[in-house]
């Protein structure tokens, strides 16, 4: 187990370094940014409360129904965004924007088209949140990106890829959010390897 679990992280960690000398960083710069991920992953930062409705617990499994029924209902749910995994991605797209010679229009249609195609194939699952397909977003981001600026293709897509599904999976599914019943929810929740962090990764790799 401990051998395996030494080779997922080699090979994760050499994939991460080779999306990130795509994005012009630096090795210490990528290792400060993924220990920053790793340690905002367990912050939360309170944005709003929202009326929510009570949760249905026939549609959840039976693990997440007995842990919802011993829960307090209190009609409201409070949204959250997660540092690791959704303020430093943001930001990060900031950077990227500031420090590579990019289209601004051309990243608007990127992140429309990925923000489309993630609002289409993202649902909400009972007791659990938004799912989605993973590799769909990446993919079209990455294929979008080359097709309008192979020269920046890697930020481009990184950009559209995190903003994308940050748009499309998570804001424009709060009103799912609130049919949910939960008592909060956490946008990047998963922190690094929530799907905002991971599809701009992964689109980086495949631009």
């Amino acid at each position: 187990m401990v051998a395996l679990a030494l080779v997922v992280t080699a090979i994760q960690y050499g994939l991460l370094t080779v999306a990130f000398e795509k994005l012009d960083l630096s090795a210490d710069s990528a290792y400060l940014l993924f220990i920053t991920i790793l340690g905002g992953s367990m912050i939360n930062l309170p944005l709003f409360s929202m009326k929510s409705e009570k949760p249905n617990l026939e549609e959840m499994p039976p693990p997440l129904r007995e842990l919802y029924s011993k829960m307090p209902y209190n009609g409201k749910t409070v949204v959250m965004a997660n540092v690791g995994g959704c303020v430093v991605p943001v930001a990060f797209c900031l950077y990227l924007l500031a420090h590579h010679p990019l289209n601004i229009f051309y990243v608007v249609i990127a992140v429309a088209a990925v923000t489309l195609l993630t609002f289409k194939t993202s649902r909400s699952v009972p007791g659990i949140g938004i799912g989605m397909p993973i590799l769909l977003a990446p993919i079209l981001a990455a294929l979008v990106s080359v097709a309008l600026d192979p020269a920046n293709a890697a930020p481009m897509a990184f950009i559209s890829g995190t903003m994308g599904v940050l748009i499309g999976a998570d804001l424009l599914h709060l009103k799912d959010i609130q049919k949910m019943g939960a008592p909060f929810a956490s946008i990047g929740g998963a922190g690094s390897f929530d799907g905002i962090f991971i599809s701009g990764l992964v689109a980086v790799l495949l631009a």
